[in-house]
């Protein structure tokens, strides 16, 4: 960085924040820490240390603790949350009992945090540029043209092209990805001793969380920056840190290297995570006969007509062709704009092809009328990525899933409540929850809840779009369990559009590889996984998160 910009960038405090030489001794000591929510604790009697210039992370499914712990640690706990017992120590400084304006000076100066969502993070009425200058100045940096090149340095630095003319941007004119690197950029302003990632990438696709991840490893690497990463996927933790904490509970349970923990693991529950994450347990489905198709995806293709400066087309599915095996799973995956969204849009009717074809036992949706349309759609339903987006949070549970039986007219209320009481047996939900409304369900719930409203008009095709991706990942193998038991009971086929290659490797049969519009391989799991011809195919499959370890490790 340019000597000025180093000169002038203090913490308020009025001392140089700069990283702590590596390897002289715990920089974050946490001992017998428990925080309650009013009467109820729910941290209790956390043991924790990270030496400096160590990369830690801390793993566990929801409601196990992550969150809450990292919030106490920056004494941001909300609502009747407070520390009820035990220490905190960065360094030399008690933080336990540090007033507000010393944790001013501690956040951002100290210890930056890397929030998980960058969509709710950003100000979006905010330029990029001016977000970044903001944490600058907090931290004493002082003249424009000092902090304009400051930030412009970060950008760069956080992989940002072009990075003087991006800084007076918005968010929304960014990438994901590219607003995760903002994020980043506003963590390391202050050249922090302690970076907290919380989920950082856990919404991206897989080759752009790795490129995140490269990136943030680097930088951590060049400040010599001490880092803890929290996350519920274990494969990312093993790839990426040099000790992993397993919490569950509020408690932690396990602890060490991550070959250690992979190929020795004490504890049950770290037993089940290694278990359900399909880059670590090596779980594949086995092969299946062939079958007839039920549905035949033929030249499909679908071209949007574009606004404003640059005017023209874009095409977001370029003769894509491929076939779903009747009582099979074919999954379509890709990075985010590779069409594979589109052209479940289309099998769902929700889209028209501008040419090409996509035909459920040779009908298509998009073209049929009347009594032959309803009856294609009777027999293919959706299920999408969030089910919290996806359900009415009025309506009941019960409504929900007889609403489809309601549109088409089947049954009485007696027989549909009946009904009802059936797929929530199904989907391995209690009848009681029928009553509830989604907001009173936990994630795996209400994607349980999703799937008994798609299998209730009896279809024979589901289309799940990244049906599993916001969940963690235990919850996620009970639903990928669920969907195979439905699959065995019901004889049911799947069409499943995801971007990762590790759960298509869990569920799928066969697998259809996108990249910008079009299809660059196909075939079975297995030839796909054990030979890929493409070198795309090749970086998904290496961007799996804890795949070289778990084969180093088998």
């Amino acid at each position: 960085m340019p000597q000025d910009a180093e000169d002038m960038t203090m913490t308020t405090g009025g001392e140089p924040s700069l990283p702590a030489a590596v390897g002289t001794g715990p920089l974050l000591s946490v001992r017998d820490l428990r925080v309650a929510f009013g009467d109820r604790e729910v941290l209790h009697g956390i043991d924790l240390e990270v030496r400096r210039g160590e990369r830690v992370a801390i793993v566990g499914q929801s409601g196990s603790g992550k969150s809450t712990l990292i919030a106490a640690l920056l004494r941001l706990l909300p609502g009747a949350g407070h520390i009820t017992g035990g220490a905190v120590r960065l360094g030399d400084d008690d933080l336990t009992h540090a007033d507000e304006r010393r944790m001013r000076r501690v956040r951002g100066g100290r210890i930056g945090l890397v929030p998980q969502d960058p969509s709710t993070n950003l100000n979006p009425s905010m330029r990029v540029g001016a977000q970044i200058a903001d944490a600058l100045r907090a931290g004493g940096l002082r003249g424009r043209a000092a902090v304009r090149r400051r930030v412009v340095e970060l950008m760069t630095e956080a992989g940002i092209p072009e990075a003087a003319r991006r800084a007076d941007q918005y968010p929304h004119e960014f990438s994901g990805g590219m607003r995760q690197r903002i994020l980043i950029a506003v963590a390391l302003a202050r050249q922090p001793e302690l970076l907290i990632a919380d989920e950082p990438t856990s919404a991206l696709d897989v080759t752009v969380q790795r490129q995140i991840l490269d990136h943030l490893q680097t930088l951590v690497d060049q400040h010599g920056t001490t880092l803890l990463f929290v996350t519920h996927d274990l494969g990312v933790a093993a790839d990426r840190t040099d000790r992993i904490v397993v919490m569950l509970d509020g408690e932690v349970v396990e602890q060490g290297a991550p070959e250690a923990i992979l190929r020795d693991p004490q504890h049950e529950y770290t037993k089940r995570l290694i278990a359900a994450a399909p880059a670590l347990s090596g779980v594949a489905p086995e092969p299946v006969a062939a079958g007839e198709p039920i549905l035949v995806v033929t030249d499909l293709v679908k071209e949007y007509r574009l606004r404003g400066r640059g005017a023209g087309t874009l095409r977001a599915a370029d003769g894509v062709s491929f076939a779903v095996r009747r009582g099979t799973t074919t999954a379509v995956v890709g990075e985010s704009g590779s069409g594979k969204t589109t052209v479940a849009r289309i099998v769902l009717g929700l889209e028209t092809t501008t040419s090409g074809s996509a035909l459920v036992d040779g009908k298509s949706i998009g073209t049929a009328r009347g009594a032959e349309r309803r009856e294609v759609r009777r027999r293919v339903q959706p299920v999408f990525q969030d089910p919290y987006g996806s359900l009415d949070p009025t309506s009941t549970v019960e409504r929900i899933i007889d609403e489809p039986l309601r549109v088409f007219g089947i049954g009485d209320r007696a027989s549909r409540t009946e009904r009802v009481a059936t797929l929530l047996d199904q989907v391995a939900l209690p009848r009681s929850v029928a009553q509830l409304r989604p907001n009173e369900l936990s994630g795996g719930q209400r994607q349980r809840v999703a799937i008994a409203r798609a299998l209730a008009l009896e279809p024979e095709l589901i289309i799940l779009d990244e049906a599993v991706s916001a969940l963690d990942v235990l919850v996620q193998e009970q639903i990928l369990t669920l969907l195979d038991d439905l699959q065995d009971r019901l004889g049911l086929s799947y069409l499943f559009i995801t971007h990762d290659l590790g759960v298509v490797r869990r569920i799928a049969d066969d697998v259809v590889v996108m990249r910008r519009g079009a299809v660059v391989e196909r075939g079975t799991v297995a030839a796909v996984f054990d030979d890929p011809q493409e070198q795309y195919t090749r970086d998904l499959l290496e961007a799996i998160p804890g795949r070289r370890l778990a084969e180093a490790s088998a």
